[in-house]
């Protein structure tokens, strides 16, 4: 017999996959959605589960990262991704779904625990502003989402602190290393301090103006009305998180502002996209993210005219980032641009930039590896709220959090998912990733531990290497599964 009442608060892909486990384990569950008394910017309907943006789960490729996750998924009894299996669409190597029957389905499995003698779960369409961290018959999941309410938003700032939540997230490009012209780059530190460890890609002024007049020029993604930052800052007393220098490795920052229609999309100073920095002045850059001071080229003995960074993506060197390189250009149009940097001709780019409005704590910080807040064990943070990114790692971090939360209802200590296994990972790049540079991520192998260094020689071909990890990461989720008594 449960001890504590588990509160669940968000309808969308976190908030019903952790109701539903909780229940499933004999659990008492409130699960609350705003929809439809207060909608968001983006949601359509007041359904649960709703799809705001594409259909798709990922790939369904064997021995890739998403089909590992979603695999460890459907062994642990992944309630949602079954209602996605069941309403997919053909879609090649991805899952994708039919959105209206994939709502309806996780609706009717929600229905299944709300009715009978002995319901489970009871709906809640109200919106939440409070926590109640101190009531000791109450554990809290909080999977609200990116669009989470300004009211439940401050009530996290109060318990996180407001350095701790950041609204808009910025995401430089990723090249991948084996496809840069390192004839035509250098390694160097900055004044030589420290070890050189950045790429530098120099610019002559002639390759520096062709690269800015294509910059400048280049089409923007259009922004949607709900994604614009409101500019006049005028409330004093009023906290509200953006992301500022973490759009080159930094933390957020807390500026007062008040609420109001923009009518066109501004930027907060701290995380300007390179597009509109460069039409501040055709020398900004230069003085920005692209500025050559320290940086001696070994060919000429001097600074270049401008230079843009490349920064280590991972420990095996085999991608990096763009050093303050956020923009909010179109993807064909970033591939056109971004080749005219010397040394990238030829690149191939595996993320593109993005600038997005994103709420997410800061969960190095803040959570431990059973998704609860350190400083009040009683409150988790599930879904994108915590720092995963995408469908399928939304509802995995719901399934775990549901299948802890029912351990610590019943008085048991969970036991977290294990470092091998795609789930075990994910987590624990939330929870231990460097403080400085924390962004949201998606399931990708670099989050996995890597091979041996014996075994990388020995096998060469990187798909051998990823089977190999797929392998070691079921043998890991299955012990898992098979140990729990939660």
């Amino acid at each position: 017999m449960t001890t504590m009442r588990i509160r669940i608060i968000g309808g969308g892909l976190a908030g019903p996959e952790a109701a539903l486990q909780a229940a499933k384990r004999g659990c008492e569950v409130d699960l609350y959605e705003m929809r439809p008394t207060r909608s968001t910017e983006a949601h359509q309907t007041a359904d649960f589960a709703e799809l705001v943006c594409s259909n798709s789960l990922k790939s369904e490729s064997e021995n890739t990262a998403p089909w590992l996750l979603k695999q460890e998924m459907r062994r642990a009894g992944s309630i949602l991704l079954a209602e996605a299996d069941a309403t997919a669409v053909p879609a090649g190597h991805a899952l994708a779904v039919d959105r209206v029957e994939f709502s309806k389905g996780v609706a009717a499995r929600i229905e299944t625990y709300t009715t009978g003698p002995n319901p489970r779960i009871t709906i809640h369409r109200e919106e939440v502003t409070q926590l109640n961290e101190d009531d000791p018959d109450i554990l809290t999941i909080l999977a609200s989402g990116p669009l989470t309410s300004p009211p439940l938003a401050a009530e996290l700032q109060r318990l996180t602190g407001s350095d701790h939540l950041a609204f808009y997230d910025s995401i430089s490009p990723i090249v991948d290393a084996s496809t840069i012209d390192m004839s035509k780059v250098y390694f160097a530190a900055r004044y030589d301090k420290g070890t050189a460890d950045y790429i530098n890609c120099p610019f002559t002024k002639e390759e520096y103006d062709r690269f800015l007049d294509a910059l400048t020029t280049a089409q923007a993604v259009p922004s949607k009305e709900w994604e614009q930052i409101p500019g006049e800052v005028t409330e004093p007393g009023a906290p509200y998180m953006m992301a500022s220098s973490s759009c080159v490795g930094g933390g957020a920052t807390t500026v007062n502002r008040v609420e109001k229609s923009p009518e066109k999309l501004q930027y907060f100073e701290g995380c300007l996209p390179i597009e509109e920095t460069a039409r501040r002045g055709r020398d900004t850059l230069r003085f920005g993210p692209m500025k050559p001071v320290g940086l001696t080229d070994p060919k000429t003995g001097r600074w270049p005219y401008a230079v843009v960074q490349l920064r280590q993506e991972n420990l095996r060197a085999d991608s990096y980032n763009l050093v303050g390189f956020q923009n909010h250009l179109k993807y064909g149009e970033q591939n056109r641009v971004l080749k005219l940097i010397p040394g990238l001709e030829n690149a191939t780019f595996l993320r593109y930039g993005q600038i997005h409005r994103n709420t997410y704590i800061h969960a190095p910080s803040l959570l431990t590896e059973t998704l609860q807040l350190k400083a009040h064990p009683n409150i988790m943070i599930a879904g994108q709220l915590s720092g995963v990114e995408g469908y399928t790692e939304s509802i995995a971090s719901g399934m775990l959090a549901g299948i802890y939360a029912a351990a610590i209802a019943c008085g048991k200590a969970p036991t977290p998912a294990p470092r091998l296994s795609a789930n075990g990972s994910l987590t624990h790049y939330i929870t231990h990733a460097d403080t400085r540079k924390f962004q949201p991520a998606n399931i990708t192998f670099d989050l996995l531990p890597p091979l041996e260094e014996d075994l990388r020689r020995k096998i060469r071909d990187k798909k051998e290497r990823h089977k190999l990890q797929c392998e070691r990461a079921l043998i890991a989720w299955e012990q898992w599964l098979d140990s729990r008594t939660g």
